[in-house]
């Protein structure tokens, strides 16, 4: 059975988000709100739930996995960070930004793209999704709510509850999220690349 927790978005109830990080931690599949639009997580070391996930959206084989992180501090134990790529992750995060990088080995095999060895990396701004990774204690393994039908994310939870009850573990309500995406540079190009046009606005420099 799906749980719907109603999370106060500014206020989040930290007793609420506790029984989301104990079915992350039992292998579960959770859904939250960031400032972009609603995401789909589990634990970075589960690799039925990821593979649940992959199954939910239909992933192609050569998907480009990313990480919610808690801070630089974080993204640096998973990803190769060099003093460029520091300059930008510094002044883009916290913020609706997605950047690819280098893993390094703490990152799971199956969640590196398997022809570049590059893993997503993203730092969310919403105090939800904060405070979630901040009781986890680790990164999260995250992607999208878009459906493989569906033009665009959904952005309701009581939408996404009618649509995924049974499929997901967990479903925070944190209110209406929006319709854009992460912006995705890519940070291993020199000079680095707009892969995806999102929320946030990036100045190349």
């Amino acid at each position: 059975m799906t749980q719907l927790l109603k999370v106060h978005p500014e206020n989040p109830q930290r007793r609420l988000l506790q029984l989301a990080v104990d079915a992350l931690q039992g292998g579960g599949l959770v859904v939250y709100p960031t400032e972009t639009a609603y995401a789909l997580a589990c634990h970075i070391g589960d690799k039925s739930a990821l593979e649940r996930i992959v199954a939910l959206r239909r992933l192609p084989r050569r998907h480009q996995f990313t990480l919610a992180c808690r801070d630089l501090s974080e993204i640096g134990t998973y990803a190769r960070v060099d003093n460029s790529a520091y300059r930008f992750l510094k002044h883009y995060t916290p913020g609706p930004y997605t950047f690819v990088l280098r893993a390094t080995r703490e990152v799971p095999k199956r969640l590196v793209h398997d022809k570049r060895r590059t893993i997503g990396v993203r730092v969310p701004e919403h105090v939800i999704a904060r405070t979630l990774l901040e009781l986890m204690g680790e990164p999260l393994m995250t992607t999208t709510v878009r459906l493989p039908d569906d033009e665009y994310p959904l952005t309701d939870a009581d939408e996404i509850y009618a649509r995924l009850q049974r499929q997901v573990d967990v479903i925070i309500d944190g209110g209406s999220c929006g319709l854009e995406p992460s912006t995705v540079l890519d940070l291993t190009d020199s000079p680095p690349t707009v892969l995806r046009e999102g929320k946030g606005a990036i100045e190349l420099y």
